[in-house]
Formats: structure tokens, sequence, C-alpha cells
């Protein structure tokens, strides 16, 4: 697996999530990069989804094992906020909702994040980097 096309195809589903979350739905140009953000999604998850279905399953054992391994872009956070230093923030919603086995009650999130390709495990404030593409 060239891990490098990996997370530049990640960048690419990445930047494209932040243009169309920077738009309201009546943007001119919405319903275009809302579909460019489709194909870009679809092309993504047919190079590279049997590769990181195989790690979000392992992840989903160690940490998660109740919860069903879905597709590697519905991993991806949808909203994002520039701040005012223009980092990029992920709202705490991100990524997928999953059932922490060690704590079935926490609010639990696993998330898909680029440069490098990384799988973050979110419980409540805590972050923990799970798998990283090396």
């Amino acid at each position: 697996m060239d891990l490098q096309k990996l997370d530049e195809a990640l960048l690419a589903l990445f930047e494209k999530r932040v243009e169309l979350s920077q738009m309201g739905y009546d943007h001119a140009s919405y319903d275009d990069i809302e579909e460019e953000l489709h194909d870009l999604e679809d092309d993504f998850n047919d190079e590279y989804g049997d590769f990181l279905e195989g790690i979000l399953k392992e992840v989903h054992d160690e940490y998660c094992p109740e919860s069903d391994v879905l597709l590697p872009t519905a991993y991806l956070a949808k909203k994002f906020v520039v701040t005012a230093d223009g980092a990029i923030e992920v709202g705490r919603d991100a990524g997928v909702e999953v059932e922490f086995v060690d704590d079935p009650a926490a609010n639990a999130r696993l998330i898909l994040l680029p440069s490098p390709t990384r799988i973050v495990f979110i419980v409540g404030k805590q972050k923990k980097i799970v798998w990283k593409a090396e």
C-alpha cells in the first residue's frame, strides 16, 4: 500500500469537505462541490476501502467490538471550524460514535484524519492515536 498516495487522497477529501462546510446550501456552487465530494468519497472507498476497513476492524476489536465497522469515509468529520490563525478544527461530533468496551456509557468516537493518515479514538476530552500510517 502506497501510504503517501493514501494520505494525499485523504487530504483531498478533507479539503473538499472543508470547502463544502464553508458554504451555505444557497451558495451557487454548493451542489457541484457536493457532487465532487461524493465522487471523491466513492473513489477513495474503491481504492483504499479494503485496506482501511481491515485496520478499522482491528481498532474496533480492541476498543469497541460491539460497534460495526463502517466505510472509511464515515469516519471523516463532516463539519469543520476554521480558527483565527487559519487552523482547522473538527467538531465534537466528528467521526463515528462507538461503544467503548471499557465504558459503554462514555461518549466515544473514532475519527480518520490526514497528514499523516491516522485514526484517533476520542473518549470525552481524551484523544489517543490508535493507528498511524508509517
